[in-house]
C-alpha cells in the first residue's frame, strides 16, 4: 500500500454472539460483544459490519474431528442450565453451538474479506477459540475459529498464513493445526494455563515460534520490544499471503483471568508491528479475531487502538528498547531467529 494512502478497519459482527452464556455470570460475557460494540459504534470506529455466516460442516471438520462435533451437539442438546463439556473446562448452554459455528463462519468471513480486499478486518466474536483443540474444547473455547479460517483459506486460495497470538494464554488448539502452510507465533505466560507453548520448531517449510514470558509479569517497554523482533524475523522467514490474528487482550495489567502487567497502550504497538509485517509480505491483508481479554474498558481502548493504526498512511515501530527484555526471553529470541532460518533447534522443550 502507497504510504500515502489510508484505509479504515472493518468489522464482522453478529447479536448471535450475545447469546452464549447470557446470564451465566462467567468472565467469557456478552458484554465482551455488546457493550463493546455499543462503544464502538457511538465512537464511529464500528461503521456498518460485514455479515457473518455459520461455519459450513466441511470447514469445521477441516480442523475438528467428527466425533468431538458430535459429542458437541449432543451435549449442547442435552439441557438448558449452563454446565461444563466433557472434554474440558468450557462452560456451555443450550446456544452455545450455534454461537460457536456463527462466531467461526465470522472469522472465515474477515478471513475472506481481508484477502479479497487487501485490508485489515476485525471479527468481534464469541466464544473464542484458540484452546480448542482437534477433538477437544477447553479454556472457554469450543471451535478454533482462527484454525478454521486458516484452513478454509488455504482450501479456497492455497499459500501460506501466519498466524500471531499475543493473548495471555497459549494457543495451543492452534499449534495443534500449524503445518501445511499455517505457521504459529505466540507469546504468552509461562508457568499458566494451560502450561503448552515451550518449544519453537519448523514443520518443513512452516514455522512455530512460542515465546514464553513470566507469569510474574513484564514491562510493557519489554512486551514490544519483544513482538518488534519476533514478527519480523518469523514473517520473513515464511512470507505469508495472509496474516491472521489470535487477538487476546488479557495480557493487560488488571484484567481478571490473565495480566502481564502490560499497559493497554501496548496494543497500538502491536498493531504497528502487525500491520509493517502485512503491508510488507501479503498487501496488508491481516484478519484480527478476538480471544481473551475481559476488562470491557481496555477491550474497547485496545480495538481503537487497532483501528487508528490501521488508518495511518504510515506505520512505524514503536521504538521500544530490546535492553528491556529479560535474558531468558532474549535467549529464546535467538533461538526462534535460528529456526527461522532453517537451523535445528537445540534444546526440544
Amino acid at each position: 500500500m502507497p504510504s500515502g494512502q489510508t484505509r479504515a478497519l472493518s468489522f464482522v459482527t453478529d447479536p448471535i454472539y450475545g447469546d452464549h452464556l447470557r446470564n451465566a455470570g462467567h468472565p467469557e460475557s456478552p458484554g465482551r460483544v455488546e457493550t463493546v460494540g455499543a462503544r464502538l459504534h457511538a465512537s464511529g470506529t464500528l461503521g456498518k459490519p460485514l455479515a457473518a455466516r455459520d461455519a459450513s460442516d466441511e470447514e469445521l471438520e477441516r480442523v475438528h474431528a467428527r466425533a468431538y462435533l458430535d459429542l458437541l451437539e449432543r451435549e449442547v442438546d442435552a439441557g438448558r442450565e449452563p454446565r461444563y463439556l466433557s472434554t474440558g473446562d468450557a462452560l456451555i448452554d443450550a446456544q452455545s453451538l450455534a454461537v460457536a459455528r456463527r462466531a467461526a463462519g465470522g472469522v472465515v468471513v474477515a478471513a475472506e474479506a481481508a484477502a479479497g480486499g487487501n485490508r485489515a478486518v476485525f471479527a468481534l466474536v464469541r466464544p473464542p477459540g484458540h484452546h480448542a483443540e482437534p477433538a477437544r474444547g477447553m479454556g472457554f473455547c469450543l471451535l478454533n475459529n482462527v484454525a478454521i479460517a486458516a484452513r478454509a483459506h488455504l482450501h479456497r486460495f492455497g499459500g501460506r498464513l501466519l498466524i500471531v497470538d499475543f493473548d495471555y494464554h497459549h494457543g495451543n488448539g492452534t499449534e495443534a493445526i500449524a503445518g501445511r502452510g499455517v505457521s504459529y507465533v505466540s507469546t504468552h505466560a509461562d508457568p499458566a494455563y494451560p502450561g503448552t507453548g515451550q518449544r519453537s520448531y519448523r514443520l518443513d517449510s512452516d514455522v512455530v515460534a512460542n515465546v514464553p514470558l513470566p507469569a510474574s509479569g513484564i514491562s510493557t517497554e519489554a512486551f514490544m520490544a519483544v513482538w518488534e523482533d519476533l514478527l519480523p524475523r518469523v514473517a520473513e522467514a515464511v512470507r505469508p499471503d495472509l496474516v491472521l490474528v489470535s487477538a487476546g487482550f488479557d495480557y493487560a495489567a488488571g484484567d481478571c483471568v490473565g495480566d502481564l502487567g502490560v499497559e493497554s497502550k501496548a496494543a497500538e504497538g502491536l498493531a504497528a508491528v502487525i500491520e509493517v509485517v502485512a503491508r510488507r509480505h501479503c498487501r496488508g491483508r491481516v484478519a484480527y479475531a478476538l480471544e481473551g481479554g475481559y476488562d470491557l474498558d481496555v477491550l474497547t481502548e485496545s480495538i481503537e487502538a487497532i483501528a487508528s493504526v490501521t488508518g495511518r498512511g504510515r506505520v512505524v515501530f514503536s521504538g521500544a528498547d530490546p535492553a528491556a527484555i529479560p535474558s531468558r526471553v532474549r535467549s529464546t529470541l535467538r533461538e526462534i531467529s535460528y529456526i527461522a532460518q532453517g537451523g535445528e533447534p537445540g534444546v526440544a522443550n
